[in-house]
């Protein structure tokens, strides 16, 4: 053993750090160089290095463990499987203990040629044991101790980290199930909130479909009824138009065979008393006759030939009138005007006196009677709205009524005026005002002649341009008359007025009766021309409905004798400007409208229903 020579070849460098000690230096000086280097080391990284020292080397308590300079020391050797490291969970470590023999550093041989650290010669023969420095012997435990403290704490820093993510896992995989089992409940609450929204909706649509069928029903019943109660009223009235119509027949009837036995008797009567006549005469003419034969034969010749059918002479007739109309429709016409002239007089007689301005309420009664539409709403309204005119105290009734009676006549010359509407205004206010109907038909009159009804004979003027104002034609700015269409338009427009009033029979001072009257005078006053032909057609139309259902077989006896007179004299005269309104009154008879009512006179309700209503 004491002859042998351990080779050991130390590395050059250990961790980067260079073990080449002075050769003066004492151990200790070696242990404080060291600890300085790892000091050093430490502070100057803010991290600690993997192999970083703990706690500093007690080389105090390593000298004083009963060993010393003499004594022999105890070498651990560790034999590493490092290319097993990796593969393998666990390693078995073999410590293996070799007692050396003291041995001197003198003796102890160093080679410098061998610097791979070449171990074959130790795993040849590990008994074969040199003396050791011991600074490198204590290097060398420690670097081992070291590396052993590195990978346990490596090892310990994988399994926590293995731990750490195997708890992360299942924190992962906890997370993830209750996410899942979250979603899965928020799916269920979901589907469950949905199907009572649903449930709900269908609730709703069916209560809504519920409540619309049973309003629907409710309609239905509802228009049944009215359907029922329309077609009861329909047949009532019917019924009732039948019975009266054979009433009326069997009144005529009876009328009429008490006329023609009132007639026989008459005539029965008549021949009665002609033959006492002609009895009488013949007595008498025979006596006469004797006694003139006695006294002188050739005297009293012509009064003979007279009573018995002989010639005679007549006394010439009187000239024709030059105002063509009834007597007592001229004193009615000349009584209107004199009313309309006093009202006039006194509206002139208050504008002087009073500084008052009335043209406003003149203003407001003729935007109402501008505003009058065919519907009930809008008669009621204008006529309550102009009754509070007329019951207004700050306005005279003369300014009031003068203005609606002028306005009124105006109006009526608008295109598409509600004629039937206006007319039941008039009725229903001259019903509260009876003086006021006199003044509107003098206003009427004043504005068209065929109203009262007259006609003036052309020989009666000098001109024709004061022929044609005495017929109601107009003068325009220039001075120039007016054409004759125009003069039929305006004539026509106020005929239809007329017509209208007269045939509104409900508490009307001038109604049915009034209107026969006018028709009568007309077909016996005035001759046949193109002005009273379009005067007797708007009438007809207007007025013709109601007559009929008021006079019956009378009327019709008039529309007869208005065919056989009145229609042929038109055609007699040959002028192609009469055929319409020839036309339009002949189809007026013969397709029997007068059976019809005439549009606009059933007053339209404007609510819901489009039921009109008287």
């Amino acid at each position: 053993m004491g002859g042998v020579k351990l080779e050991l070849s130390c590395p050059k460098k250990v961790y980067s750090v260079a073990l080449d000690p002075n050769p003066d230096w004492t151990f200790e000086d070696l242990i404080s160089e060291l600890n300085a280097l790892e000091i050093k080391i430490n502070s100057g990284s803010k991290v600690p290095l993997p192999f970083a020292k703990e706690k500093s080397r007690d080389i105090s308590n390593w000298k004083n463990n009963g060993r010393n300079s003499s004594s022999p020391f105890v070498m651990r050797v560790f034999e590493d499987d490092m290319d097993n490291i990796d593969a393998e969970d666990e390693e078995v470590h073999d410590q293996k203990s070799v007692v050396a023999k003291r041995f001197n550093f003198d003796e102890l041989y160093l080679s410098d040629s061998d610097d791979s650290g070449d171990e074959s010669a130790i795993d040849a023969e590990p008994y074969l044991m040199e003396k050791v420095d011991l600074v490198e012997s204590g290097l060398l435990e420690l670097s081992r101790e070291h590396q052993f403290k590195v990978k346990e704490e490596i090892r310990n820093q994988i399994s926590a980290l293995e731990m750490e993510l195997k708890s992360e896992t299942d924190k992962s995989i906890s997370a993830l199930v209750r996410v899942e089992k979250y979603r899965k409940e928020r799916s269920e609450m979901d589907r469950k909130l949905d199907t009572q929204y649903q449930r709900k909706i269908a609730e709703a649509l069916d209560n809504h479909l519920t409540v619309v069928q049973r309003e629907l029903e409710v309609r239905s019943q509802i228009e049944e009824r009215k359907i029922r109660s329309d077609a009861a009223y329909e047949d009532a009235r019917r019924k009732e138009a039948e019975e009266k119509l054979r009433q009326e027949r069997a009144k005529a009837e009876a009328e009429a065979k008490r006329a023609e036995e009132a007639k026989r008797a008459e005539e029965a009567k008549r021949a009665a008393l002609e033959a006492q006549r002609r009895a009488a005469n013949e007595a008498a003419a025979k006596k006469a006759s004797e006694t003139s034969k006695k006294l002188d034969p050739d005297a009293n010749l012509g009064a003979s030939n007279a009573q018995f059918g002989g010639p005679q002479v007549n006394k010439p007739v009187a000239a024709a009138n030059k105002i063509r109309a009834a007597e007592s429709a001229l004193n009615l016409e000349q009584g209107r005007l004199q009313k309309l002239k006093q009202l006039d007089e006194e509206v002139q007689a208050l504008r002087s006196s009073s500084n008052e301005n009335f043209a406003k309420y003149e203003r407001q009664i003729a935007k109402l009677i501008q505003q009058i539409t065919g519907t009930t709403e809008s008669v009621r309204q204008k006529e309550y709205d102009l009754l509070k005119i007329f019951c207004d105290a700050r306005c005279p009734q003369s300014i009031s009524t003068a203005a609606l009676v002028k306005k009124v006549v105006a109006n009526c010359k608008r295109p598409g005026n509600p004629a039937f509407a206006q007319a039941y205004i008039i009725v229903r206010i001259t019903s509260k005002a009876p003086h006021v109907m006199d003044l509107i038909l003098a206003e009427l009159n004043k504005a068209c002649i065929y109203t009262v009804p007259k006609h003036y004979s052309r020989s009666a003027f000098g001109s024709n341009e004061a022929y044609y104002k005495a017929l109601g034609f107009q003068e325009d700015d220039e001075g120039k008359i007016e054409s004759v269409n125009s003069y039929l338009t305006r004539l026509e427009c106020y005929m239809k007025l007329y017509g209208a009033l007269v045939q509104t029979d409900n508490n009307n001072v001038h109604g049915l009766k009034e209107g026969w009257a006018w028709l009568a005078r007309f077909v016996n006053a005035l001759p046949a021309n193109r002005y009273t032909a379009v005067a007797l057609s708007a009438f007809l139309r207007m007025a013709g409905y109601s007559l009929f259902r008021k006079y019956r077989n009378q009327f019709v006896k008039l529309l007869n004798m208005v065919s056989d007179n009145f229609l042929n004299a038109l055609k007699e005269q040959g002028d192609s400007q009469l055929n319409p309104v020839i036309v339009e009154i002949e189809s007026y008879i013969k397709d029997g409208e007068f059976l019809r009512e005439p549009e606009g006179r059933q007053l339209k309700s404007n609510l819901q229903s489009d039921r009109s209503v008287p």
